[in-house]
């Protein structure tokens, strides 16, 4: 009589099983961050739109007003509701100022789509120097490059977990 000893499959490694993993590790505030994100990112859209089309400012000028106006609205958001279990001991203010610089990397980001589509309209006007193709560069490409980066940056170091903020430096 021989016993067998059954061994677990191997771990899949590879990007997509790691995505798979953090994302359900972190699926309560990647929702919540998702909800307040889709706020403000409605804000950003309609006073984008509003102060370009409606006004006729100029994209970069629109794009900098909506990005600050919603940035404050992010930020109420995610201090209140996201990572409300991670205030701590932190002021405010410290963490606004955090979140503020990271949004301007994030509008950094944007602003870098809507210079790639402006140079492209001079190329291809008729595709590039549209109202659409302005949106599409700083709302959907922009937005989105830097969404990603600021839900690592807001997690990683605006709003810290009690426990590390805390811990004295070594």
């Amino acid at each position: 009589m021989s016993t067998t000893i059954e061994t677990p499959p191997p771990a899949r490694s590879g990007l997509l099983p790691r995505v798979v993993g953090l994302a359900r590790r972190h699926a309560g505030e990647l929702v919540r961050f998702a909800g307040v994100g889709g706020t403000a990112y409605v804000i950003d859209i309609g006073l984008f739109n509003l102060l370009f089309l409606g006004f006729d400012w100029s994209d970069w000028s629109a794009k900098i007003v909506s990005t600050i106006i919603a940035t404050t609205v992010a930020f109420a958001g995610n201090r209140h509701w996201t990572w409300r279990d991670r205030r701590g001991s932190a002021a405010a203010h410290r963490q606004y100022a955090l979140y503020f610089l990271f949004n301007g990397i994030g509008l950094l980001i944007a602003l870098g789509c809507l210079w790639a589509n402006n140079g492209l309209a001079t190329v291809w006007p008729q595709y590039f120097d549209t109202a659409i193709a302005k949106n599409l560069a700083a709302n959907f490409f922009g937005v989105g490059l830097a969404t990603v980066f600021r839900f690592f940056a807001y997690r990683t170091w605006v709003f810290r977990h009690p426990k590390l903020a805390e811990a004295p430096a070594g």
